[in-house]
Formats: C-alpha cells, sequence, structure tokens
C-alpha cells in the first residue's frame, strides 16, 4: 500500500467536499472550505484518530468496508472510488510499467488513413505511433528527443502553453487525470515517476498536481488548430480505447463539406512519410 499516495488523495478530496454537500452546518470558523477530519470520521462511521492516521500516512491498511464507507463520505465519483481501491489493492500481476507496443492491427489502420491525422498514445500520454497526416497538421515528433515526445510534456513544458485559456487548462487537469490513474495501476514504474519528477520543474504543473485530478472534467471534442501553411482548422478529436494495449487512437476529422475538410486535404495531399511510427 502507498501510504503517502493514499494520504494525499484523501486529504485533497476531503477540501473539495463542501459541507452542505455532507449535510453539515458551514460553521463561521473554517479553516478549509472543505470537511474538517473528525467529519469525514463521523461520517464513514470511523474513529477520528483512525482517519488521522491515515491521513498522516502511517494508518494501517484500510479494509474494504471501511474504504467503501470513506468513499461515501468523501462524495468520490465512480473513477475516484475505483482510484481509491487501486490504492490500496492487491498488487500481484500488475505490469511493470504501461505498453509501448502498439497492436500491428492499429499501425495498419493509421497508415491507411491518408487524409485524416492520426496518433496513438499509451497511458501516460507518450506518443507511440502516428502516420503522415499527423505530421503534416502538428509536426515530426522526430523532432523531438524520445523521453520528450510525451504530450504531458509538451502541454507543460511546451513554449506556447497558455493555462490562462479555459480550455488549455480543463485539457491539462484531463491529463493529469489519466497521468494520476495511470501511477496507480503501475505502482512504481520507472517511466511513470520519471515523467512526474520532470514535470515538477515546469510552470503550471505542481497546483494542478497537488489538486489530486483522477475524474477528468468533461473536454470537448472540438480543436481550433490554426497552421501556418493552409490557416486555420476547426477539427473534431476523436478518441478511440485499445483496451488490450491500455492506449488510445486519436483521430482529427473534420466536418464534410466544410472549409476545414478542404484545407485538410490540401495539408495532407503532400504529407510525407514519417520517419518511424514507434
Amino acid at each position: 500500500m502507498d501510504r503517502r499516495t493514499l494520504a494525499d488523495f484523501l486529504r485533497a478530496r476531503r477540501e473539495h467536499v463542501r459541507p452542505a454537500d455532507a449535510g453539515l452546518p458551514a460553521g463561521s470558523r473554517r479553516r478549509t472550505p472543505g470537511l474538517r477530519r473528525e467529519e469525514v470520521a463521523q461520517l464513514a462511521g470511523i474513529s477520528v484518530d483512525y482517519y488521522t492516521r491515515l491521513e498522516q500516512a502511517r494508518g494501517p491498511q484500510p479494509s474494504r468496508s471501511v474504504l467503501a464507507a470513506l468513499a461515501r463520505a468523501l462524495r468520490l465519483s465512480g473513477s475516484e472510488r475505483a482510484h481509491l481501491f487501486q490504492l490500496v489493492g492487491d498488487r500481484e500481476h500488475v505490469p511493470a510499467g504501461p505498453c509501448r507496443d502498439v497492436p500491428a492491427g492499429i499501425l495498419h489502420l493509421i497508415e491507411r488513413l491518408d487524409d485524416t491525422p492520426a496518433f496513438v498514445i499509451d497511458a501516460i500520454h507518450q506518443l507511440l505511433a502516428w502516420n503522415r497526416s499527423a505530421v503534416a497538421l502538428l509536426c515530426d515528433p522526430l523532432i523531438w528527443a524520445e523521453a520528450d515526445r510525451n504530450l504531458i510534456w509538451q502541454l507543460f513544458a511546451g513554449p506556447h502553453t497558455d493555462f490562462a485559456d479555459p480550455q488549455i487548462d480543463q485539457h491539462a487537469r484531463h491529463c493529469l487525470a489519466d497521468l494520476r490513474r495511470a501511477a496507480a495501476r503501475y505502482p512504481g514504474s520507472p517511466e511513470v515517476t520519471g515523467l512526474v519528477d520532470r514535470l515538477r520543474g515546469t510552470p503550471g504543473f505542481g497546483p494542478r498536481w497537488a489538486d489530486y485530478p483522477v475524474d477528468p472534467p468533461r473536454v470537448t471534442s472540438a480543436k481550433r488548430i490554426p497552421h501556418p501553411v493552409v490557416g486555420d482548422l476547426e477539427l473534431d478529436c476523436q478518441t478511440l480505447e485499445i483496451t488490450e494495449a491500455d492506449q488510445r487512437l486519436i483521430l482529427y476529422t473534420a466536418a464534410p463539406g466544410s472549409e476545414s475538410q478542404r484545407r485538410l486535404r490540401l495539408l495532407t495531399a503532400d504529407a510525407r512519410p514519417p520517419g518511424t511510427r514507434r
């Protein structure tokens, strides 16, 4: 059991539950906008000392009944509840890290999508495969060192990120929710811990990571992408889960008959093959 991560998660979620949501009076002398420790203990039917030790990363491994009670007291969503159980659950047969081998059928598929930018990412958003249309629309990932071919790293360390933009901020929190869940699925993975350690030195990461996102916010599929050659493109971003490999296939499409479709076809018509696909 990862006691420190469990403590951080419980504290972060406690601070996000308003007393009124739990049927408690707000009071006038609260140090935090969320619940107090004794209130969580009361709602969960456990002792204050027991819960305090959990938040101080020195408690015993909670039973399933205690975890269920804490999930109810903290009003956890389905994703957050699953994450809580995963933090203290059985670690046998857990893969060492995110899978980097893209299924052959997926590689063949994206290669045949001549006018549809497509790429594959793993559980921590590492770019694993892409087609020449993706290169034409976005960039050639080969310009980056292999360790930098990560969409979360590029989001936080890239030169053009503006977290004042609400959509970018929302997307960042969505990505960190994915990263939090990956850290729970692959405890001790060098790929996961290495990425988190690198991100700690980037602007904007610390506060969002400390907020402990697990349940991703809704992210619109509509993307406005400026391109230096064909101009602005209004595209839909579709995400397909590759369940058996814990990967995702990302596709960019334009509305039929739209100006963006015409521009996308112009852009991808002369796209050169990428140097690699994984």
